[in-house]
């Protein structure tokens, strides 16, 4: 904290700041850290290693030069400006050490008190033009079977989907810290009055009085990369993407860092790693003009263990963790998955950038049926992800988007329902316009094969569709539109090539509804019947479940179980703000010709949230005073 706070004072000293350059310390300690820090101003450095601070004095120059101890950074100072910056840690009670200068020779010189120099090379032997890697791998031929819905019931698939981990709410994750530090926090995990964790992206601003602000998102497919492991890659990418896009971003202020994890050595392993990174970093971000500036990997994700003899081996598939950032203008257009229970009358269009079809490869109903399936969703075009980026910050400018929810883990069903849970608002969605084969004919005109049996084979055939168009995890999101605006929203979708895939999708139940079919309720119809219906308060419950039994071993039993009761309940009026002042009211005017009264602000390490307190009391007519 002390060392943040003195990089703090730093950065605001703007045109004036005293660091030139910074790096964290990490792998290879104060050998990568100092050597990066010099090369990348084109210069040499020699270094005193008896000036970097130790609290062991027997340590050998390798493992002074060499340890990865954490929390530490490097910087490069001006000679000038070292006064300014020797006050700045002396006020925070930062230790620093000045441990070497640059140099114009391009030579690397560790000195080490009253022995020969331990280093004394180049810089271009580290960090020249070394020859590139050369691995020979061999791409492994697997072979995978398709999901057989056959005899799956829709309502244990609801179940099942909803209470799986990777579905189910993260309530026990999000709840044991403070969301809030800092008070710059725009939008974290909870929406909503009912504060249900459904959130796309994170929103922060970047200070007190101004709409400015970032956002950031993250995007992960790792189950598919055991089939496709380029297509989890793009979908990685998309779905961080598409989390992200509930703000107002534009694609080339998006900054990606992408998180590798791979069974190095492993047959077929570096070959998919291969392919994935050459999806990613020579493909789909150039075409999206995005970059990814930053990164880190971990190459050995395999675990050995014998068992009664026995020896086993678990191995990760090619695992990419994308986290995406982009700067705001105003954070006010941010649109989240809240449904809006005022207005009675709503549609839900579904923007599907799978085109209708429904792959099931590496979803979590093939995961809860205990089916890998074999054909997984992927990014098929670039330019569809960029034309839905367009289109819903034309949609957002137009200020016809009520709600915003990406289509991603449990697909549309999901979606529909987090959505559903966070405005407290019942839902009927119609998969008519989805369960049609891939060209778009009815299953009506199919050939059935016995004509005896068409009838059967039809509704069937029609099941399966059904249990695809909910689950399938294809790229896409779901929108909430006022029913009166459903042209202008599809016009706008066809002048970005989106209208062909896009889809009514279903209609909102609110309580001020004159249809009072499906209050209450998540509702899927098909052939005007309704093959699914359940109360929202059920179904939150089964989502609820996953924190319920975490919390239970983790927390208090009681307190667990009441949570658990109280989620979903429609009797709950949710939080509501009713203020007995007006906020834009300047307090302070009436004093401004008089001296403010200060006040201190007390600080210590570990203190986090003393800017947010004084800014509080600046604007309530004090002179704010940091005591530490």
């Amino acid at each position: 904290r002390r060392a943040q706070e003195v990089i703090n004072h730093c950065w605001a000293q703007g045109d004036k700041n005293p660091v030139l350059f910074i790096h964290d310390v990490g792998a290879g300690g104060l050998s990568n850290a100092f050597t990066e820090l010099v090369n990348d101003a084109g210069r040499g450095a020699r270094f005193d290693l008896r000036a970097v601070p130790l609290e062991e004095s027997g340590l050998a120059p390798k493992e002074i030069w060499c340890n990865e101890s954490q929390e530490r950074y490097v910087l490069a100072i001006a000679p000038e400006s070292l006064p300014q910056f020797q006050a700045f840690c002396e006020r925070e009670r930062c230790p620093f050490s000045v441990v070497g200068v640059a140099t114009e020779e391009r030579q690397l010189q560790l000195v080490d008190e009253g022995a020969e120099s331990p280093v004394d090379m180049p810089m271009d032997v580290l960090l020249g033009k070394p020859p590139k890697m050369h691995r020979d791998v061999k791409t492994v031929a697997r072979e995978f079977q398709p999901i057989q819905l056959t005899g799956v019931s829709l309502e244990k698939a609801v179940i099942d989907v909803l209470s799986h981990p990777t579905v189910a709410s993260k309530r026990f994750l999000v709840t044991i810290g403070d969301r809030t530090v800092g008070g710059l926090s725009h939008r974290d995990q909870m929406v909503g009055p009912w504060q249900v964790p459904v959130a796309d992206c994170a929103v922060t601003l970047a200070d007190y009085a101004g709409f400015a602000g970032e956002a950031m998102s993250m995007g992960e497919r790792t189950p598919l990369a055991a089939i496709n492991a380029a297509a989890s890659g793009r979908m990685a990418v998309a779905e961080a993407i598409t989390n992200l896009l509930a703000a107002p971003i534009e694609l080339p202020r998006v900054k990606l860092s992408a998180n590798w994890m791979a069974a190095c050595g492993e047959p077929g392993e570096d070959a998919d790693l291969y392919a994935t990174v050459k999806a990613i970093g020579m493909e789909l971000c150039p075409a999206l003009d995005v970059s990814v500036p930053v990164g880190k990997d971990s190459l050995s994700m395999r675990t050995q263990w014998t068992a009664e003899g026995e020896k086993k081996k678990v191995t990760s598939p090619v695992s990419l963790i994308v986290s995406a950032f982009a700067t705001l203008a105003d954070v006010r257009g941010t649109l989240t998955p809240q449904l809006n229970r005022d207005i009675d009358d709503t549609t839900l269009v579904l923007v599907d950038l799978g085109k209708g079809r429904h792959r099931l490869g590496g979803s979590v109903l093939g995961l809860t049926l205990g089916q890998p399936g074999d054909e997984v969703p992927d990014l098929d075009s670039p330019q569809d992800l960029i034309n839905l980026v367009n289109a819903v910050n034309a949609l957002r400018a137009q200020g016809q988007i009520l709600a915003y929810h990406d289509r991603s883990d449990g697909g549309l069903l999901a979606a529909a329902a987090e959505m559903a849970f966070a405005g407290q608002v019942g839902v009927s969605l119609n998969v008519d316009m989805l369960v049609t084969e891939g060209d778009g004919i009815s299953d009506s005109r199919m050939d059935s094969g016995d004509a005896k049996n068409w009838a059967q084979q039809v509704s069937a055939r029609r099941e399966e569709l059904t249990l695809k168009a909910l689950f399938s995890e294809e790229l896409g999101v779901l929108l909430q539109v006022k029913t009166e605006d459903r042209n202008a929203v599809m016009q706008t979708l066809r002048e970005h090539g989106l209208s062909k895939y896009s889809h009514f999708v279903g209609k909102t139940r609110p309580a001020s509804s004159s249809i009072d079919v499906g209050k209450g309720q998540l509702q899927v119809w098909r052939d005007t019947k309704a093959v699914f219906s359940a109360s929202l308060f059920d179904l939150q419950q089964v989502w609820d479940s996953v924190s319920w039994k975490i919390n239970q071993q983790r927390d208090n039993p009681a307190c667990a179980d009441s949570e658990h009761a109280a989620a979903g309940v429609p009797s709950d009026p949710g939080m509501h703000v009713s203020l007995t002042f007006d906020p834009l009211e300047n307090v302070a005017a009436p004093y401004l010709n008089l001296s403010r009264p200060r006040v201190a602000i007390l600080r210590e390490q570990g203190v986090n949230s003393h800017v947010e307190m004084a800014y509080a009391f600046t604007q309530a007519g004090f002179e704010a005073y940091d005591v530490h």
